[in-house]
């Protein structure tokens, strides 16, 4: 009876590390951004290369995520993540101990390398240790620890490396990415139980799998059409004293965290609703924004609705790749995630674009743009109907 229930914890352990090992990824990537000015001082570059620091990793992420979903396609997945945070574990802590900027922009590209993987197979293998009726919110808990990383990895990151210096901000990183292994290593089994739903699309569907990496894409554009310029956004435009952009910052990425957890939820009692919800929000709030973005208050609101909306769409969106996946579902997140660099490409560009020709509120109007068609993309087919997926009714209801 005791091995019994031993047995049943494993599960939440793992993907409680796994959630760790989100964030730190997402931190790892992010946390320059906070230190630009430390880094550069200690390592003798720029302010500009910092910066190369955060937009090669994530350029690394976005090319090289379908070839090696590919090439890891038949890898046990116990000993590929395992590898894989270890991977993180020792290339952050490399990174702390590297002499110059070289050393350190290798370290990260293998940090990268390894991440491209990690987001290609984690939802599927988290997935996949419990029944389908709660996918939406253990992928939740997935992403809540990447959520995490930017609202709470990277100014603890920041305060961390201005009291002790940058490196002891990614040797605390690579300490965390350690539990995470260490938890891994004794929590998940050599075979671990695996629900096939996980695996291979529940009801796959070549068409609908790409019109959900277009609104990923196109949804993601229209939230960092405005996101990437907010400070420009509330400080020009709303008029706010620039000290309220880090709490304003703060109020969205909590209400990225609970997004997140309603997406969840959401995405286990109604697939469609899931996404479509949060991207009318997501529209709605940016064309608020648009109109009313000179008021100090409205601005503010639609600042943290917008996280409420990105946080929702999240899970959301990743449960119906893992539902519409045409052949296994770690090329299709690795897809999901190609298609999410897209979209911040896209977005930044389109908002950067706006800004110099029209001023900053235009860029809440251009995310809007982007954001409905977003809409318009996941409004358009109606629901197929679900055929046999091959699950009996105690692996669909547990």
């Amino acid at each position: 009876m005791r091995q019994r229930l031993d047995a049943g914890k494993r599960p939440v352990s793992v993907l409680l590390a796994l959630a760790v090992a989100a964030f730190c990824y997402v931190s790892v990537e992010t946390v320059p951004v906070g230190l630009l000015s430390v880094m550069s001082s200690d390592l003798g570059v720029p302010s500009s290369r910092i910066g190369l620091l955060v937009t090669g990793y994530g350029v690394t992420v976005a090319v090289v995520s379908l070839p090696l979903a590919r090439a890891v396609a038949r890898a046990p997945r116990r000993p590929l993540l395992l590898g894989l945070v270890a991977l993180l574990t020792v290339a952050t802590a490399a990174s702390a101990l590297s002499p110059g900027y070289g050393l350190l922009f290798a370290a990260r590209l293998v940090t990268a390398l390894s991440q491209a993987v990690f987001w290609a197979v984690v939802a599927p293998v988290a997935a996949g240790m419990f029944p389908l009726h709660v996918r939406g919110r253990v992928t939740a808990v997935v992403f809540t620890g990447g959520s995490l990383g930017p609202m709470l990895g990277v100014p603890a990151g920041t305060w961390l490396g201005q009291q002790a210096g940058w490196r002891v901000t990614f040797l605390a990183l690579a300490g965390l990415g350690l539990l995470a292994f260490l938890v891994l290593a004794v929590a998940m089994p050599a075979t671990p139980a695996y629900h096939e739903h996980a695996g291979r699309g529940t009801s796959p569907d070549t068409r609908r799998f790409v019109l959900v990496l277009a609104t990923t894409a196109l949804s993601v554009a229209g939230f960092f059409a405005v996101f990437t310029y907010t400070s420009t956004f509330v400080t020009v435009v709303a008029g706010m004293p620039a000290v309220l952009l880090g709490p304003l910052l703060v109020a969205r990425g909590v209400a990225d965290f609970g997004g997140i957890t309603a997406g969840g939820f959401l995405s286990d009692w109604n697939q469609r609703l899931a996404v479509l919800l949060p991207a009318v929000l997501l529209t709605a709030t940016l064309v608020t924004m648009f109109a009313l973005g000179t008021n100090p208050v409205a601005a503010g609101t639609t600042l943290v609705l917008t996280g409420l909306a990105m946080g929702a769409l999240t899970p959301a969106l990743q449960n119906r790749v893992m539902e519409f996946a045409p052949g296994s579902t770690d090329m299709a997140s690795a897809g999901n995630s190609v298609a999410y660099n897209v979209g911040i490409a896209l977005g930044s560009s389109a908002g950067s674009l706006s800004l110099a020709h029209a001023g900053p509120r235009s860029t809440a109007l251009v995310g809007a743009a982007l954001a409905a068609g977003a809409v318009l993309i996941a409004l358009w087919p109606p629901e197929p109907h679900r055929p046999h997926t091959g699950l009996t009714k105690e692996e669909a209801h547990g």
